[in-house]
């Protein structure tokens, strides 16, 4: 295994616990979940978005219950806070039904159209003309579930190897070398979940495929404690449907914060977390593929307002403001950040579901973004299922 964020984990529990495989994880970084699984806000989505049959929307469903039960076995933080999808115009109203309809088909219980007054009864200092309410959304630690899943691995006979950065690998008598951590590791079979280094992996695996990775950056400010009650849900706006990112939002998070946002802009190396992140070599990788460029000429307007949101705080705060009005008298205690790991197609467009690639002996999951937390462990049993098919 290569990667030790909350999916390779999950991935490697499984092959373990179910298949009776003896792993090896290997992780560059000198802890587990270093980069998308402990940047992100703590949301296990409840699959209203993604369309009816695809990957996402199957194993998000399949991965809530799965995670759920596995926070209740291992006394992790799980909560229910519930979510609101608010429309502020009609516009945006007209949208609505499409999107609760969708929930619907993907299973996802509970799913309620409010209007205005209704909005006001449950969130008294939220703004709209309509919303759909899913009230089991949920927030999770996630960073904790990954040192939980590597206590597992570790349980079950297999080792996470940390400081252990991929050098190179290649097939040779029926097995796949591998050299990280100054040493060669021979598998059977190499399962790579590296999120932000999947580009890396797959060109040593010389299996460059037909998506690369592009970073988006997502910031949010964290504001400060006398805001932490304007909300008691996740309230989200109605989504653009020429974009796949789900646009400034207020999220509730277990460790009691409130954040507003993120935006999405892209980062200036694969883990990019800062306008000072920049790295020549990775900033060239992404500028000089094609895919690139095509992204870039289809949505440079949403670029520039992005980049604009990222430069000045009171722009995001503003976007929150449509529908808590309230919010803008807050005071904003601090920032953080994460990065997506998006694949890109040659042709602009993005890869709206997972991707996952079998080659011979190595699986390479390509494509990984939200709701690949929440859906870990479930992509865990689809992979190893994948696996045992080959």
């Amino acid at each position: 295994m290569i990667g030790a964020g909350i999916v390779g984990l999950a991935v490697a529990r499984e092959l373990a616990r179910g298949r009776g495989a003896e792993v090896t994880v290997l992780e560059k970084e000198d802890r587990v979940g270093a980069h998308q699984t402990g940047h992100n806000s703590g949301v296990v989505h409840a699959g209203i978005y993604y369309p009816p049959g695809s990957l996402k929307a199957r194993l998000c469903r399949e991965g809530v219950a799965m995670l759920k039960e596995y926070c209740a076995e291992h006394a992790l933080p799980y909560e229910e806070v519930g979510k609101l999808v608010v429309a502020t115009s009609p516009l945006e109203a007209g949208r609505l039904h499409d999107i609760a309809e969708r929930a619907r088909q993907n299973g996802v219980p509970g799913i309620r159209e409010l209007d205005a007054r209704e909005i006001r009864r449950l969130e008294p200092n939220v703004t709209g003309v309509a919303a759909v309410h899913s009230p089991h959304t949920a927030i999770a630690d996630f960073p904790a579930i990954a040192r939980r899943l590597a206590a597992d691995v570790a349980e079950l006979g297999g080792s996470v190897r940390l400081s252990h950065p991929v050098r190179a690998m290649r097939e040779r008598a029926g097995k796949v070398e591998v050299v990280a951590g100054g040493r060669i590791f021979a598998f059977d079979r190499l399962v790579s979940c590296a999120g932000l280094g999947t580009d890396a992996v797959a060109g040593m695996a010389k299996r460059s495929g037909d998506v690369r990775i592009i970073p988006f950056r997502g910031e949010y400010l964290v504001m400060s404690d006398a805001a932490k009650d304007l909300v008691h849900n996740l309230i989200y706006p109605v989504p653009d449907p020429r974009y796949p990112f789900l646009g400034v939002h207020l999220t509730r998070t277990i460790g009691g914060d409130l954040l507003v946002g993120p935006n999405a802009v892209m980062a200036l190396a694969y883990e990019g977390y800062s306008w000072r992140d920049v790295k020549p070599g990775d900033l060239r990788r992404i500028l000089t593929y094609g895919g690139t460029l095509r992204l870039a000429r289809r949505h440079w307007r949403t670029g520039i307002r992005e980049v604009y949101g990222s430069l000045r705080r009171q722009a995001m705060l503003n976007a929150a403001t449509i529908f808590v009005p309230r919010i803008r008298h807050a005071e904003v205690a601090g920032t953080t950040s994460g990065v997506r790991a998006q694949a890109v197609r040659r042709d602009g467009s993005l890869a709206d579901d997972f991707v996952i690639d079998v080659h011979g002996r190595v699986v390479l999951l390509r494509n990984a973004p939200s709701p690949a937390a929440t859906s870990s462990l479930a992509i865990a049993r689809h992979i190893a299922d994948v696996i045992s098919g080959t």
